[in-house]
Protein backbone atom coordinates (compact mmCIF):
# COMPACT_ATOMS: atom_id res chain seq x y z
CA UNK A 1 0.00 0.00 0.00
CA UNK A 2 1.41 3.39 -0.98
CA UNK A 3 1.82 6.21 1.53
CA UNK A 4 -1.03 8.32 0.10
CA UNK A 5 -3.37 5.29 0.03
CA UNK A 6 -2.58 4.35 3.63
CA UNK A 7 -2.80 7.95 4.81
CA UNK A 8 -6.21 8.48 3.21
CA UNK A 9 -7.58 5.23 4.66
CA UNK A 10 -6.54 6.31 8.17
CA UNK A 11 -7.00 10.08 8.07
CA UNK A 12 -9.46 10.99 5.31
CA UNK A 13 -12.60 12.90 6.29
CA UNK A 14 -14.81 9.90 5.53
CA UNK A 15 -17.46 11.00 8.02
CA UNK A 16 -18.52 14.12 6.09
CA UNK A 17 -22.20 13.50 5.34
CA UNK A 18 -22.07 14.14 1.59
CA UNK A 19 -19.30 11.55 1.24
CA UNK A 20 -21.73 8.81 2.20
CA UNK A 21 -23.59 9.08 -1.07
CA UNK A 22 -22.89 8.94 -4.80
CA UNK A 23 -26.07 10.89 -5.60
CA UNK A 24 -25.25 13.65 -8.08
CA UNK A 25 -27.65 16.17 -6.61
CA UNK A 26 -26.45 15.64 -3.04
CA UNK A 27 -22.83 16.10 -4.07
CA UNK A 28 -23.58 19.12 -6.26
CA UNK A 29 -25.35 20.79 -3.33
CA UNK A 30 -22.33 20.13 -1.10
CA UNK A 31 -19.87 21.49 -3.66
CA UNK A 32 -21.84 24.71 -4.11
CA UNK A 33 -22.07 25.16 -0.34
CA UNK A 34 -18.34 24.48 0.13
CA UNK A 35 -17.33 27.19 -2.31
CA UNK A 36 -16.11 30.05 -0.08
CA UNK A 37 -17.42 28.43 3.12
CA UNK A 38 -15.43 26.36 5.62
CA UNK A 39 -16.13 22.64 5.90
CA UNK A 40 -17.36 22.66 9.54
CA UNK A 41 -20.04 25.25 8.72
CA UNK A 42 -21.18 23.29 5.70
CA UNK A 43 -21.16 20.01 7.63
CA UNK A 44 -23.53 21.60 10.15
CA UNK A 45 -25.85 23.10 7.52
CA UNK A 46 -25.87 20.52 4.71
CA UNK A 47 -28.05 17.79 6.29
CA UNK A 48 -30.99 20.10 6.99
CA UNK A 49 -30.65 22.00 3.72
CA UNK A 50 -30.39 18.84 1.62
CA UNK A 51 -33.17 17.24 3.64
CA UNK A 52 -35.43 20.11 2.67
CA UNK A 53 -34.47 19.93 -1.02
CA UNK A 54 -33.55 16.26 -1.61
CA UNK A 55 -34.05 16.43 -5.38
CA UNK A 56 -33.68 19.08 -8.08
CA UNK A 57 -37.46 18.98 -8.50
CA UNK A 58 -38.07 19.69 -4.83
CA UNK A 59 -35.82 22.73 -5.01
CA UNK A 60 -37.21 23.96 -8.32
CA UNK A 61 -40.78 23.73 -7.01
CA UNK A 62 -39.92 25.54 -3.78
CA UNK A 63 -38.85 28.68 -5.64
CA UNK A 64 -35.76 30.88 -5.21
CA UNK A 65 -37.04 32.69 -2.13
CA UNK A 66 -37.39 29.46 -0.16
CA UNK A 67 -33.89 28.37 -1.15
CA UNK A 68 -32.37 31.71 -0.19
CA UNK A 69 -34.29 31.59 3.10
CA UNK A 70 -32.98 28.09 3.86
CA UNK A 71 -29.43 29.15 2.91
CA UNK A 72 -29.43 31.21 6.10
CA UNK A 73 -26.11 32.76 7.10
CA UNK A 74 -23.75 30.65 4.96
CA UNK A 75 -22.84 33.80 3.05
CA UNK A 76 -22.56 34.65 -0.65
CA UNK A 77 -26.28 33.98 -1.20
CA UNK A 78 -25.88 34.28 -4.96
CA UNK A 79 -24.80 30.66 -4.69
CA UNK A 80 -28.28 29.77 -3.45
CA UNK A 81 -29.90 31.59 -6.34
CA UNK A 82 -27.65 29.87 -8.88
CA UNK A 83 -28.27 26.49 -7.26
CA UNK A 84 -32.01 27.02 -7.63
CA UNK A 85 -31.48 27.97 -11.29
CA UNK A 86 -29.47 24.76 -11.78
CA UNK A 87 -32.23 22.75 -10.11
CA UNK A 88 -34.82 24.32 -12.42
CA UNK A 89 -32.69 23.49 -15.47
CA UNK A 90 -32.19 19.87 -14.38
CA UNK A 91 -35.90 19.49 -13.63
CA UNK A 92 -36.88 20.87 -17.02
CA UNK A 93 -34.25 19.18 -19.20
CA UNK A 94 -32.56 16.42 -17.16
CA UNK A 95 -28.93 16.21 -16.21
CA UNK A 96 -26.75 17.55 -19.05
CA UNK A 97 -23.75 15.62 -20.31
CA UNK A 98 -21.65 18.72 -19.65
CA UNK A 99 -22.36 19.95 -16.12
CA UNK A 100 -20.67 23.28 -16.85
CA UNK A 101 -23.78 24.16 -18.85
CA UNK A 102 -25.65 24.44 -15.54
CA UNK A 103 -25.85 27.88 -13.89
CA UNK A 104 -23.04 28.40 -11.40
CA UNK A 105 -21.15 25.22 -12.30
CA UNK A 106 -17.56 25.66 -13.47
CA UNK A 107 -14.79 23.28 -14.49
CA UNK A 108 -13.82 22.31 -10.93
CA UNK A 109 -17.36 21.64 -9.73
CA UNK A 110 -18.28 19.63 -12.82
CA UNK A 111 -15.19 17.46 -12.47
CA UNK A 112 -15.58 17.07 -8.71
CA UNK A 113 -19.16 15.84 -9.12
CA UNK A 114 -18.15 13.41 -11.88
CA UNK A 115 -15.23 12.06 -9.85
CA UNK A 116 -17.23 11.62 -6.64
CA UNK A 117 -20.41 10.21 -8.16
CA UNK A 118 -19.21 8.32 -11.24
CA UNK A 119 -15.60 7.69 -10.18
CA UNK A 120 -14.59 9.49 -13.37
CA UNK A 121 -10.80 9.65 -13.60
CA UNK A 122 -10.79 13.43 -13.79
CA UNK A 123 -8.48 15.58 -11.66
CA UNK A 124 -10.11 18.68 -10.23
CA UNK A 125 -8.34 21.68 -8.70
CA UNK A 126 -9.80 23.48 -5.71
CA UNK A 127 -7.94 25.64 -3.21
CA UNK A 128 -6.51 22.79 -1.13
CA UNK A 129 -5.48 20.67 -4.11
CA UNK A 130 -3.85 23.66 -5.79
CA UNK A 131 -1.78 24.37 -2.68
CA UNK A 132 -0.61 20.74 -2.54
CA UNK A 133 0.26 20.70 -6.26
CA UNK A 134 2.12 24.02 -6.22
CA UNK A 135 4.09 23.22 -3.09
CA UNK A 136 5.03 19.81 -4.48
CA UNK A 137 6.10 21.37 -7.79
CA UNK A 138 7.75 24.35 -6.11
CA UNK A 139 6.09 26.90 -8.40
CA UNK A 140 2.80 28.48 -9.41
CA UNK A 141 0.79 26.34 -11.82
CA UNK A 142 -1.98 26.81 -14.34
CA UNK A 143 -5.16 24.81 -13.74
CA UNK A 144 -4.19 22.23 -16.37
CA UNK A 145 -0.65 21.89 -15.03
CA UNK A 146 -1.97 21.56 -11.46
CA UNK A 147 -4.33 18.81 -12.63
CA UNK A 148 -1.40 16.89 -14.14
CA UNK A 149 0.64 17.23 -10.95
CA UNK A 150 -2.27 15.97 -8.86
CA UNK A 151 -2.63 12.88 -11.05
CA UNK A 152 1.06 12.13 -10.50
CA UNK A 153 0.99 12.82 -6.75
CA UNK A 154 -2.16 10.78 -6.19
CA UNK A 155 -1.07 7.64 -8.01
CA UNK A 156 -2.09 4.86 -7.75
CA UNK A 157 -5.34 6.42 -6.53
CA UNK A 158 -7.72 7.59 -9.23
CA UNK A 159 -11.12 9.19 -9.60
CA UNK A 160 -13.01 9.73 -6.38
CA UNK A 161 -10.32 8.52 -3.97
CA UNK A 162 -7.59 10.64 -5.58
CA UNK A 163 -9.71 13.79 -5.51
CA UNK A 164 -10.74 13.38 -1.87
CA UNK A 165 -7.35 12.17 -0.63
CA UNK A 166 -5.44 15.15 -2.04
CA UNK A 167 -8.15 17.55 -0.92
CA UNK A 168 -7.80 16.15 2.60
CA UNK A 169 -4.01 16.35 2.53
CA UNK A 170 -4.35 20.04 1.74
CA UNK A 171 -6.97 20.66 4.40
CA UNK A 172 -5.39 18.65 7.22
CA UNK A 173 -1.61 18.70 6.81
CA UNK A 174 -0.54 20.91 3.88
CA UNK A 175 -2.35 23.82 5.46
CA UNK A 176 -2.00 27.46 4.43
CA UNK A 177 -0.29 28.28 7.72
CA UNK A 178 1.68 25.92 9.95
CA UNK A 179 1.86 22.99 7.50
CA UNK A 180 2.49 19.63 9.18
CA UNK A 181 5.16 18.39 6.79
CA UNK A 182 6.32 15.55 9.06
CA UNK A 183 2.82 14.03 8.88
CA UNK A 184 2.41 14.49 5.11
CA UNK A 185 2.32 11.36 2.96
CA UNK A 186 3.77 13.37 0.06
CA UNK A 187 6.77 14.85 1.87
CA UNK A 188 9.33 12.75 -0.03
CA UNK A 189 7.98 14.10 -3.32
CA UNK A 190 7.59 17.75 -2.28
CA UNK A 191 9.95 20.42 -3.60
CA UNK A 192 8.93 22.95 -0.97
CA UNK A 193 8.47 21.16 2.39
CA UNK A 194 6.45 24.06 3.71
CA UNK A 195 4.97 27.30 2.43
CA UNK A 196 6.15 28.13 -1.09
CA UNK A 197 8.09 31.36 -1.64
CA UNK A 198 5.74 33.98 -3.03
CA UNK A 199 2.70 31.97 -2.05
CA UNK A 200 -0.42 34.12 -1.88
CA UNK A 201 -2.74 33.81 1.06
CA UNK A 202 -6.38 32.85 0.53
CA UNK A 203 -7.98 35.00 3.20
CA UNK A 204 -11.26 36.58 2.27
CA UNK A 205 -11.58 40.37 2.28
CA UNK A 206 -12.48 41.90 5.63
CA UNK A 207 -16.22 41.53 6.30
CA UNK A 208 -16.65 44.10 9.07
CA UNK A 209 -17.63 47.42 7.51
CA UNK A 210 -17.75 45.98 3.99
CA UNK A 211 -20.50 46.23 1.40
CA UNK A 212 -20.97 42.47 1.90
CA UNK A 213 -21.91 43.21 5.49
CA UNK A 214 -24.41 45.84 4.38
CA UNK A 215 -25.97 43.34 1.97
CA UNK A 216 -26.01 40.75 4.75
CA UNK A 217 -27.93 43.06 7.05
CA UNK A 218 -30.58 43.64 4.39
CA UNK A 219 -30.80 39.90 3.69
CA UNK A 220 -31.25 39.21 7.40
CA UNK A 221 -34.23 41.55 7.53
CA UNK A 222 -35.76 40.04 4.40
CA UNK A 223 -35.38 36.52 5.80
CA UNK A 224 -36.98 37.56 9.07
CA UNK A 225 -40.19 39.01 7.60
CA UNK A 226 -42.43 38.35 4.64
CA UNK A 227 -42.04 41.93 3.40
CA UNK A 228 -40.15 45.04 4.51
CA UNK A 229 -40.62 48.65 3.48
CA UNK A 230 -37.90 49.33 0.94
CA UNK A 231 -37.33 52.86 2.25
CA UNK A 232 -36.29 51.41 5.62
CA UNK A 233 -33.44 49.44 4.05
CA UNK A 234 -29.95 50.37 2.86
CA UNK A 235 -30.84 51.54 -0.66
CA UNK A 236 -27.55 50.64 -2.36
CA UNK A 237 -27.37 47.22 -0.73
CA UNK A 238 -30.99 46.49 -1.63
CA UNK A 239 -30.44 47.57 -5.24
CA UNK A 240 -27.46 45.23 -5.44
CA UNK A 241 -29.53 42.34 -4.10
CA UNK A 242 -32.29 43.06 -6.61
CA UNK A 243 -29.73 43.09 -9.44
CA UNK A 244 -28.49 39.67 -8.28
CA UNK A 245 -32.01 38.19 -8.18
CA UNK A 246 -31.89 37.87 -4.39
CA UNK A 247 -34.66 40.36 -3.62
CA UNK A 248 -37.60 42.04 -5.32
CA UNK A 249 -39.40 45.32 -4.69
CA UNK A 250 -43.11 45.38 -5.57
CA UNK A 251 -45.23 48.26 -6.80
CA UNK A 252 -46.09 49.15 -3.19
CA UNK A 253 -42.37 49.64 -2.45
CA UNK A 254 -42.23 46.54 -0.26
CA UNK A 255 -39.06 44.44 -0.46
CA UNK A 256 -39.08 40.67 -0.08
CA UNK A 257 -37.22 37.55 -1.11
CA UNK A 258 -37.98 36.51 -4.71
Amino acid sequence: MTEITAWFARNGRHDLPWRRTRDRWAVLVSEVMLHQTQVPRVAAAWPEFYGRFPTPGAMADAGPGAVIQAWGTLGYPRRARRLWEAAAAITAHGWPDDLTSLPGVGRYTARAVAAQCDDADLPAVEVNGRRVAERAAGRALSDRDAEAVLVDLGAPLRGRDRLLALMDVGALVCRPRDPQCDACPLRRRCATRGARAGERGSRQPRYEGSFRQRRGRVMARLRAREAVEARSLDADALASLVDDGLAVVDRDAMARLP
